[in-house]
């Protein structure tokens, strides 16, 4: 346990306090200062500091200064002392993570990681639904009832048959005229429409031969405003 000493005490922290809620001893004669410089010569001085140890100093200095300042400022606020309140139970909590997380540890350390839940049959019986039949219930009971359940089942339902229709994409109409440009010099336009199934197809056919175009690929050619549009390979 660690001690501190200043002047008019000397002792551990927690006996300070309890002194001064007693009212024997006088806050505004106690140096807060001192206290946290010699805590934290102790912090640099340990080689290993427990979290817990730190939590349990900064939960009695808070309400060593929220004293303090209730002496020295009697106008102060409810709010600074609910702010103190809260800071005092997030280290609380800040605790019990500590002693879960410790526990976890070792559990881990044991290599178990399987566990059970504890049995309580009072509680399962509770908001389970069981099964149990009247003693007078006969084999042919049973199959009556079961028989009226099945007839109560809807048939399976047929569902509307849908089709799925292929999608067509630009990459695809663009491989597809320039394999038709591989054998032949020159096709028409009219010619790779020839196989289009849909208007949407049409389309994209188009805008595949504009992107051609634009990458310089291929070259056009249409003798008049409504003429055929002839394709072909770029030199």
């Amino acid at each position: 346990m660690l001690y501190f000493k200043i002047e008019k005490f000397e002792g551990p922290l927690g006996l300070l306090l309890q002194l001064i809620e007693k009212e024997e001893l006088d806050i505004t004669e106690i140096c807060l200062a001192k206290i946290a410089d010699q805590y934290i010569d102790y912090i640099r001085s340990s080689q290993q500091m427990k979290p817990e140890e730190i939590a349990d100093f900064l939960v009695v200095a808070a309400k060593l200064l929220l004293i303090k300042s209730r002496a020295l400022l009697p106008f102060l606020k409810g709010e600074a002392e609910e702010e103190i309140r809260e800071f005092e139970d997030q280290l609380r909590m800040y605790q019990e993570f500590l002693a879960a997380a410790k526990k976890i540890e070792a559990i881990i350390g044991k290599k178990r990681f399987s566990f059970t839940r504890e049995f309580n049959r009072q509680a399962i019986l509770a908001n389970a639904d069981i099964f149990s039949p009247p003693k007078k219930l006969t084999a042919g009971d049973l199959s009556g009832l079961f028989n009226e359940i099945i007839k109560n089942v809807k048939p399976p339902e047929l569902l509307e048959e849908k089709k799925l229709e292929q999608t067509v994409n630009i990459e695809d109409k663009i491989l597809t005229i320039q394999r038709i440009l591989i054998d032949r010099l020159r096709v028409s336009f009219n010619h790779i429409l020839s196989s289009a199934r849909s208007k949407t197809e049409m389309i994209v056919s188009f805008l595949a031969l504009l992107e051609l175009i634009k990458q310089k690929n291929v070259v056009v050619a249409q003798s008049n405003i409504f003429g055929e549009i002839e394709i072909s390979r770029a030199a």
